[in-house]
């Protein structure tokens, strides 16, 4: 939903609030698990950039352009973002295999998105290991061999993107993802009366845009 009418702007000026509300809801969801450092964190965010649209009319040139870029790429990409925190912070792998095994996704797509759960926390682990050890030594943004960042920073960091992304897919193969039968699994899932009330209000989202575009 938020992919669609957030970050693609499904709803234009059709249905002006879908946009607002559907950016709260991640936010919302962050306060109730008590996820308080992402959720200040997409709020600063928002704020630059409902901030950079309401200067824009008043700049020119280029500051005019580089206030639209930035106020339309925030308000439009930061709710997906927080949207996947939530999912990626509240959802073990385990979880997420069977509720896709439930819903009969495909292998094809399932295990491409478990790499995934994987990959980005491991990357922010290995990016802060990276960025530390080069502080040490004066390559960062104000240090005495800034030039230097992206050969001793940026480089390593995309070799190890390459390696992680093989690791991980070589782990989940060996642990039997791509087996065509029936898992079983000890996670709970199900579907709560919370889940009902958000699959609810995304229903009368979808309606709502269709009774004013007919």
């Amino acid at each position: 939903m938020l992919a669609l009418f957030v970050l693609g702007q499904l709803g234009g000026m059709l249905v002006p609030w879908i946009k607002p509300v559907l950016s709260a809801v991640p936010f919302v969801l962050l306060l109730i698990d008590r996820k308080f450092l992402g959720f200040l964190r997409g709020v600063f965010m928002l704020v630059i950039g409902y901030g950079c649209l309401a200067l824009q009319p008043h700049l020119t040139g280029v500051p005019n352009f580089l206030a639209l870029l930035c106020g339309g790429f925030f308000t439009r990409f930061v709710a997906t973002l927080v949207m996947g925190e939530y999912l990626i912070s509240t959802t073990s792998v385990s979880e997420f295999i069977a509720g896709m095994e439930r819903l009969r996704f495909p292998a094809a797509f399932t295990i491409p998105i478990t790499v995934m759960f994987r990959f980005f926390p491991t990357i922010w682990d290995e990016w802060k290991a990276i960025h530390g050890a080069m502080s040490m030594r004066g390559i960062h943004i104000g240090g005495i061999h800034m030039a230097k960042i992206f050969e001793y920073q940026i480089v390593p960091m995309i070799c190890c993107c390459a390696r992680i992304g093989e690791e991980l897919s070589m782990a989940s193969l060996s642990r039997g993802l791509d087996i065509q039968v029936k898992r079983t699994n000890i996670c709970q899932i199900g579907f709560r009366l919370q889940d009902y009330i958000v699959m609810l209000f995304c229903i009368a989202v979808v309606l709502s845009w269709i009774v004013k575009l007919v």
